[in-house]
């Protein structure tokens, strides 16, 4: 694979002196997360590598990105959309933006199927195929966990959308009826020092801790009985099939969207109510007190995670790009066909008149 630069932002380049740099930019949506991080230098670079890309498959993985393809990839090129994030917590000005563009695409793929649903609801996309496809993960290189360490375990980005406070308090419930077992949390973030404080608050030093963050977040799963996440929406949930691959069951809040199509409640984990510490302390107490359990769910896990390897994903892509190929021409006229009918809707509502009052 070769990584191809657009925009060399190092100091004492003619990137770094070009004006254009400094431009706010055009083309990337405005409502985008990260706009302040492109420009209309980077508007132009995108155009210029796209326009004389002579790739098969163009696939964006942001909605800013995608809108690039939609603007500037060749037509011969079959364009998809990857979205890693989900269409409710897009703003409502970015879901306008990027509807619009979202039209000239040939696909749109989300991480789960209640996301797609979202999409097929929510914006009008003749001729786009909408199909969920999830995030694949590999075999990890550690032997699996046999559940016998007295470690619940838990990772992600220390910030409030994941709850880790939910966490600690659920694990505070936990740790006066269990003294033997700690928690693990593994990242960094914004809400790192309050995390630390409310473990300080609630006696937990030296049975809770804040470990920082690994690149081998699987060694640390393999070391833990029970992996948890406390999160109020997860888009996906990379750390509950990372730690399913490692035979670790996981205990996680049932939040939109990725959970309820990862874990099979009571089989291979268990799912609990957002924001109820003591339901997440309960499932945990339950798994603690159960080794048998802690094992059967691990070994469950495991052979459920094999549907994310990175095999069986790549043979769902490869269909789709037959698929997208095939459909080419039907789709176009679908694609015709709907804007035609928006036309004639607008023009409809154009010529009605203004009720007096």
């Amino acid at each position: 694979m070769t990584l191809v630069p657009l925009v060399d932002l190092r100091k004492e380049t003619a990137d770094a002196a070009d004006p254009r740099l400094h431009q706010p930019a055009e083309a990337f949506p405005a409502a985008e997360k990260r706009y302040k991080q492109y420009s209309r230098l980077t508007d132009l670079r995108a155009e210029e590598y796209l326009r004389t890309c002579d790739a098969d498959v163009i696939i964006g993985t942001r909605p800013g990105i995608n809108v690039y393809l939609a603007l500037f990839a060749p037509h011969h090129a079959l364009r998809i959309a990857q979205e890693h994030l989900a269409h409710d917590t897009h703003s409502k000005r970015l879901r306008s933006q990027i509807a619009r563009h979202y039209r000239d695409l040939d696909a749109v793929i989300t991480t789960t199927e209640a996301d797609a649903t979202a999409y097929r609801t929510g914006m009008r996309l003749p001729g786009v195929h909408i199909q969920t496809i999830a995030n694949s993960v590999p075999e990890p290189h550690v032997s699996p966990t046999r559940g016998s360490t007295q470690v619940i375990a838990a990772a992600g980005r220390l910030v409030r959308a994941k709850r880790f406070d939910l966490l600690i308090e659920a694990f505070t419930k936990v740790a006066a009826q269990r003294p033997d077992w700690s928690l693990r949390i593994y990242g960094t973030g914004t809400d790192k020092d309050r995390l630390q404080e409310l473990i300080n608050d609630r006696g937990l030093a030296g049975r809770a801790g804040l470990m920082g963050a690994t690149s081998h977040i699987e060694a640390e799963f393999a070391q833990a009985s029970i992996v948890t996440s406390a999160s109020d929406a997860e888009s996906f949930g990379m750390t509950l099939v990372e730690a399913m691959r490692c035979g670790v069951p996981v205990v996680s809040t049932d939040c939109p969207l990725g959970p309820a199509e990862i874990i099979h409640d009571g089989i291979d984990g268990r799912l609990v109510p957002i924001g109820d510490a003591e339901a997440l302390a309960a499932a945990l107490r339950d798994l603690i007190d159960d080794e048998d359990a802690r094992r059967r769910m691990g070994d469950a896990a495991r052979a459920a995670s094999r549907r994310f390897d990175p095999t069986p994903i790549a043979a769902t892509y490869d269909a789709l790009f037959t698929q997208l190929t095939a459909t080419r021409r039907s789709r176009a006229w679908q694609r015709g066909s709907g804007r035609s009918r928006a036309r004639i809707g607008r023009s409809v509502r154009r010529l009605r008149p203004t009720p007096r009052h």
